[in-house]
């Protein structure tokens, strides 16, 4: 809404001329470069209906009739997980209710669905054993969560657009039952990261060097073959460091949800997501890119991040409104030898495992077993 207001304003009192255009165009922009940390993809508050010890019955619409797991989150702090539909009519959902680790559930109050569904630490979400640790960055100390493994083989775990270190929570369980030693890394722009000198992302174009930072910083104490798992502009890092790092040669795979392979589809689609009409989000994109680059340096990855050289398994879908799933399937035919293309139906961006989690986890199993 604010952004509608924006635009109408600014094309009235100027006319729709240059000025208001670019301004358009550079807050349109902002959406992809500098998201709200609210969780992936998150969508549009339903209302609670009814709550029991087990359910809860919601407005009905397409993210809250979605299959899969989801969290709940409010305002008021709420924070709760909700589990696949059991019911639903013309007008609402009922799904099951798996918890409430935070605040209250009550009829009334308007949710939203995320993929991101734990809050917390591994510890208190999870009761995963957990350290924090400090990875120095060349902005500063970057801020993880180290999770013991029996193996020596590291995943190093990346979130993406809009998200937090929380986000991969939801596959910490798995990685720790096949005993991986984690790195949950948090990175410039995050909470009790560095902020970047612009304030702004740059979809992985500079960010991969606070991912080439854990990498080392993995090697340092005793890793000795790394899984870069990365969601969203996560993987667009993890792309990018498997390819310029100086240590690319401890890398023995990659996964990579829901990655932004076209950073410019990602851009307009962010933009006209928040309310920018569809004839202004080019402008969004050449503000972006404008953005993006400047000031370029050494160090700044390409503008489009390189195929992978090591085994890849792409977890992504159709639905996938953010990040366009045709660029996942046609780096998937263009390299049949080393990307592995496992499709999730009915998923919004980031939200792969919600939809289907013991798919997605057996299909995460068979994958990364060989890279043990």
């Amino acid at each position: 809404m604010r952004l509608r207001t924006a635009v109408a304003t600014a094309t009235t009192v100027l006319g729709a001329g240059t000025a208001a255009l670019v301004v358009a165009g550079r807050y349109g922009s902002r959406f992809a470069l500098r998201p709200p940390a609210e969780g992936p993809a998150p969508e549009g508050a339903v209302t609670v209906h009814a709550v029991t010890e087990d359910r809860v019955t919601l407005t009905r619409t397409a993210a809250s009739a979605r299959r899969g797991v989801y969290g709940l989150t409010a305002d008021t702090g709420l924070h709760a997980i909700a589990g696949d539909v059991v019911d639903s009519t013309a007008y609402a959902v009922t799904r099951k209710l798996l918890a409430v680790p935070h605040g209250s559930l009550d009829q009334g109050t308007a949710v939203r669905l995320t993929p991101q569904v734990h809050r917390g630490d591994p510890r208190t979400a999870l009761g995963l054993d957990f350290t924090d640790v400090a990875v120095p960055g060349e902005l500063g100390p970057l801020p993880a969560w180290y999770l013991p493994g029996a193996r020596s083989t590291w995943v190093i775990t990346v979130h993406g657009l809009g998200a937090t270190r929380e986000h991969a929570m939801n596959v910490l369980p798995t990685l720790h039952h096949h005993r991986f030693t984690q790195l949950v890394l948090g990175y410039r722009g995050d909470p009790e990261a560095p902020r970047p000198a612009d304030g702004i992302g740059h979809l992985g174009r500079t960010e991969w060097r606070d991912l080439d930072a854990a990498m080392r910083y993995a090697i340092e104490y005793g890793a000795e073959r790394l899984v870069l798992y990365g969601w969203s502009v996560g993987a667009t890092m993890a792309l990018h460091a498997q390819r310029l790092s100086a240590v690319r040669a401890r890398v023995a795979g990659l996964v990579l949800d829901s990655p932004v392979l076209d950073w410019r589809a990602t851009v307009s689609a962010a933009a006209e997501s928040h309310g920018l009409p569809a004839p202004l989000t080019q402008l969004a994109v050449r503000a972006a890119e404008g953005r993006r680059v400047q000031p370029l340096r050494e160090g700044t990855a390409p503008a489009d991040p390189a195929p992978p050289t090591v085994p890849t398994l792409l977890l992504h879908g159709p639905d996938d409104t953010l990040a366009p799933w045709d660029a996942s399937r046609e780096l998937a035919a263009r390299h049949p030898e080393s990307v592995v293309l496992h499709t999730v139906r009915g998923a919004q961006h980031g939200a792969m495992w919600n939809a289907d989690p013991a798919g997605y986890e057996e299909t995460l199993r068979r994958f990364l077993t060989p890279l043990m």
